[in-house]
């Protein structure tokens, strides 16, 4: 079996007085792609925001390639080769493409170049000049994708990357996620859309309450559906 190169154990945190997670734990092997699923507020995008140190108020262990980083600030980790997509994209409204995939620092060698970065998005390369407030939902999402590759991250924690996204959109997201895990990245994802996450992941975890609840083998996802859509409320 590969090496984990994500390791989280008995993982807290709280915004405030507000207890979100409640000893989260999982792993991610190298080169693997796994899923996060469960309910709106079942502490997903918490968990990858504590795993990167965003959320300061945190317990427990997150270790990346054998290194414990819960005490360290996201900078740090962030030089650790591990990166976050977030949910809400964060690009910058005021900057045109380029200038959003030249702004994240390198963290470490080997990030892709912009060129690289348009052979998988060719929609990007089309819109060089145009400014953040300009593209679409899904112009965005692969503007977010592709700044994150270009720091030279190899751990990658996408938070809900097809959501709201027209189909053809998605599939594409959808290529690219692949094509990055042949390409020999390690991705942790939170997905809603699991016919999506079928088609790309080894391997779901449930969350709810903040907890992993179940854990289940992509090749038993469909036979698990029935399970997993009561854990989605669905």
């Amino acid at each position: 079996m590969p090496e984990a190169l994500l390791s989280v154990g008995k993982l807290q945190a709280w915004y405030g007085e507000s207890h979100v997670l409640h000893g989260v734990d999982l792993e991610v092997r190298k080169g693997e792609l796994v899923t996060l699923v469960g309910r709106n507020g079942a502490g997903k995008t918490t968990t990858m925001k504590s795993i990167m140190g965003i959320v300061r108020q945190r317990t427990g262990s997150v270790k990346v390639q054998g290194v414990e980083t819960i005490a360290l600030p996201p900078y740090r980790i962030a030089r650790h080769g591990i990166a976050l997509c977030p949910e809400e994209r964060g690009i910058f409204a005021s900057l045109n493409v380029e200038e959003n995939l030249l702004l994240p620092p390198k963290v470490r060698e080997g990030g892709l170049s912009t060129a690289q970065v348009f052979e998988l998005f060719p929609n990007l390369k089309e819109r060089l000049r145009s400014q953040g407030t300009r593209l679409s939902g899904g112009e965005q999402q692969m503007l977010a994708i592709g700044r994150i590759l270009r720091t030279g991250a190899r751990l990658l924690l996408l938070d809900e990357p097809t959501e709201g996204l027209a189909p053809v959109i998605v599939q594409q997201i959808g290529n690219v996620i692949r094509k990055l895990k042949a390409d020999g990245f390690t991705i942790l994802l939170v997905e809603q859309n699991l016919r999506f996450a079928g088609t790309v992941a080894d391997r779901h975890y449930v969350m709810e309450r903040g907890r992993i609840v179940d854990e289940i083998p992509n090749a038993a996802l469909h036979g698990s559906m029935e399970r997993v859509q009561q854990y989605l409320g669905v």
